[in-house]
């Protein structure tokens, strides 16, 4: 089972992650009803980098998303891809390809989520950066506006009928002297 919507713009990733799942409901290798496909040590990398955001076990993958959007997907021991308008910046090093997703102008950056070369806080700093600037972007290629960018119900301003209220104005006019209060 899914929890990652049947959209039009998850619709590669999950046609890949279909076809690469298998189902197993039970085991130490069985994820959400499916066959883990990335090391445990990666899930926890993941939730670490983003604290508020769901995993979504998509077909034995976590997956990060907003407003129903893949933004990040979990594979392997050492890839995390991110959906972005462009290339991650330096000094973030990359990790192999995913294919086909990774092909050019598919939208999506394999990015190492170790960074072995930069500090272990800057690294996490960096990478917390990334994951929030891909969910940021998925929000923005969808169209639904009742959900804000995590999902969640947007509430619509209700509207008074009759008089409008507000401050009432002071009964006693000039009763203030240099804001030290009211006189007696």
């Amino acid at each position: 089972m899914t929890l990652l919507p049947d959209l039009p713009q998850n619709t590669a990733l999950l046609a890949l992650l279909r076809q690469q799942g298998v189902p197993q409901e039970r085991g130490a290798y069985a994820y959400e009803g499916w066959e883990l496909h990335t090391h445990p040590d990666l899930i926890e990398r993941l939730e670490d980098l983003a604290p508020q955001w769901p995993v979504l076990a998509t077909f034995g993958m976590p997956v990060l998303a907003a407003k129903g959007i893949a933004a990040v997907v979990a594979c392997s021991t050492n890839t995390l891809l991110v959906r972005l308008p462009e290339a991650p910046a330096e000094p973030l090093e990359p990790a192999g390809p995913y294919l086909p997703l990774t092909d050019p102008g598919q939208g999506w950056y394999s990015v190492c989520p170790w960074q072995s070369e930069l500090p272990s806080a800057e690294s996490k700093r960096l990478l917390a950066l990334l994951i929030q600037h891909a969910l940021s972007y998925a929000a923005s290629l969808s169209e639904d506006d009742s959900i804000d960018w995590q999902g969640r119900p947007v509430q619509t301003p209700g509207r008074r009928k009759g008089k409008a209220k507000g401050r009432r104005p002071s009964r006693d006019k000039g009763s203030r002297q240099s804001g030290r209060g009211r006189r007696r």
